[in-house]
């Protein structure tokens, strides 16, 4: 292009200054810091929303957790229940299990499973052959006959295990085993 020639343009021109060589370098750093500023605010308005959308999702994480905790301490809670119930029977089971089987024990075992069915006339009285033998050689009171009739009859038998009795009337049974009566408390404690 020609200095003298002319430039056709399909508007006119405004804000058109004429710059000298040493101003040149003064506009383009002005228009550098200008590019700078605009992209360090849209730099900023990213980050923000950024900033805003990842505190939500947070947000979201922490509500999620906390009703997570909020349904799982009730469970947890029963859980634990549980299994301090079976704990404690387990150890009553083994206390109860390795206490040595008295003639007092038998006898308190059999007055307590009788006392249900005073009003019979005649029962049976089923107990291990070794706890009959025990109360048999201990001369117990209970292997008498009561006010002159003999309407208690003690058998051995090999399904009752030591330390309980079976209770048999016409109307019934009484099961006064031990692990009968673990059990019973078994379910009484879970329901």
């Amino acid at each position: 292009m020609k200095p003298d020639q002319t430039i056709p343009f399909n508007a006119p021109l405004t804000d058109v200054k004429l710059v000298r060589s040493g101003e040149r370098e003064v506009l383009r750093n002005e228009d550098l810091k200008a590019s700078f500023e605009s992209g360090r605010m849209e730099g900023e308005r990213a980050l923000s929303e950024q900033l805003i959308r990842q505190r939500a999702e947070v947000m979201e994480l922490q509500t999620g957790v906390l009703a997570s905790l909020r349904d799982a301490v009730p469970q947890v809670t029963r859980d634990c229940e549980g299994m301090l119930v079976t704990l404690a029977l387990e150890a009553a089971h083994k206390f109860v299990s390795e206490i040595p089987v008295s003639a007092e024990m038998l006898e308190g075992a059999v007055k307590e499973a009788c006392a249900q069915v005073e009003d019979c006339a005649e029962f049976a009285v089923q107990l291990h052959p070794e706890d009959l033998a025990l109360l048999e050689r201990t001369n117990s009171p209970l292997l008498l006959p009561q006010g002159g009739k003999d309407r208690i009859h003690f058998h051995g038998s090999g399904h009752v295990s030591r330390g309980g009795c079976i209770v048999q009337t016409r109307f019934g049974v009484i099961d006064a085993r031990r692990e009968t009566k673990l059990e019973l408390m078994k379910n009484a404690l879970s329901s």
